[in-house]
């Protein structure tokens, strides 16, 4: 198999088999396809689309060439809610508090995630202002999501084959096919996710794509944000233990929230989205904690902890309202590095 050959089936507009799609990506993460190569594959590629069939074959290229924890969880129902960012709406890092959220509910989070790459505050940058220390080695992260339920996968701790391709995606400036891989190599293999994405087509390839990888549970969800929102409806593919995949949209509405103007919660820097994070976690009513209540319910439905979306917003509205949420944050804080 020719590296060369393949890069020309991409500017021919044809589909790679998930044998080639493995193949290109084993071969641009251990650094063979030179800096050029590389540029061309992630253009071409850009330009014909990918399928659902490439990206789990990607994806699974990617776990391959990772470092790999295993925790021990009682239930096996490890979550995540990384999504792909890159939605450019500057909101305060939603996903992040609604694992801190979920967390406190009892669901067990690994929660993948990197610094800020286009946006002004990525979820290591949130959490690094809280004071939770993000760079830990893999084996502490392993301990920590056992101990405390909670643990933030750092992903240059994880991924370290991605410095090959790092120089090649900023001189690109445009979104590549590593902006969908992030939340589908998690270095805890989990099952059940929710992933923001930034349009409803790349919604529906992801959903396929974890159908292909083995997720159990999964809802990729697209709107305004690359979260569940609060300002508009949102579009959800949902990936049943079954292996089936239904598509609903769902509004603020449904869930007795009113629909409100993103602008309430942007941030402009990590100290801002911290702050807004803790007067959630504090209790504080608004807009702010309507969109945690709505992401953090759907990560305890995925998790299994809860029957549904409805049913996960009333345990996360508990976990707040009692100060478990604030607890757990603070859990973080001081025992996150033991």
């Amino acid at each position: 198999m020719d590296f060369c050959t393949i890069i020309q089936k991409l500017i021919g507009k044809t589909d790679l088999s998930a044998i080639e799609a493995e193949y290109a990506m084993d071969y641009i993460m251990h650094a063979i396809a030179t800096p050029a190569q590389t540029a061309a594959f992630l253009t071409a590629l850009k330009m014909k689309g990918e399928t659902a069939e490439e990206i789990a074959a990607f994806a699974l290229a990617m776990r391959k060439n990772m470092i790999k924890i295993e925790p021990k969880v009682a239930d096996g129902n490890l979550i995540d809610t990384c999504g792909t960012g890159g939605d450019g709406k500057g909101t305060f890092n939603i996903s992040t508090c609604s694992a801190i959220v979920a967390s406190a509910c009892g669901a067990t989070v690994a929660k993948h995630g990197n610094r800020a790459a286009s946006s002004k505050c990525g979820s290591a940058d949130v959490l690094e202002e809280l004071g939770i220390k993000i760079a830990v080695e893999p084996r502490i992260a392993e301990r920590t999501i056992e101990t405390l339920g909670f643990a933030f996968l750092f992903a240059p701790s994880f991924h370290p084959a991605m410095k090959n391709v790092a120089p090649v995606r900023k001189e690109l400036g445009f979104r590549t096919v590593f902006n969908i891989l992030g939340p589908l190599a998690n270095p805890a293999n989990v099952k059940r996710q929710v992933i923001g994405v930034f349009d409803k087509e790349t919604a529906w390839k992801i959903a396929d794509a974890l159908r292909i990888l083995g997720t159990e549970h999964a809802l990729v969800v697209s709107s305004d944000t690359d979260e569940i929102s609060v300002s508009s409806e949102t579009d959800i593919c949902e990936l049943n233990t079954n292996g089936t995949i239904k598509n609903y949209r769902i509004s603020p509405e449904d869930f007795g929230f009113k629909k409100a103007n993103i602008d309430e919660i942007r941030a402009e820097n990590k100290t801002k989205s911290a702050e807004i994070i803790i007067d959630v976690l504090n209790g504080k009513s608004g807009i702010a904690r309507n969109v945690v209540l709505l992401n953090a319910g759907a990560a305890l439905y995925v998790s299994g902890i809860a029957t549904s979306i409805k049913h996960g917003i009333t345990l996360a509205e508990e976990a707040i309202d009692s100060g478990k949420a604030m607890e757990k944050l603070n859990t973080l804080r001081i025992k996150g590095v033991d």
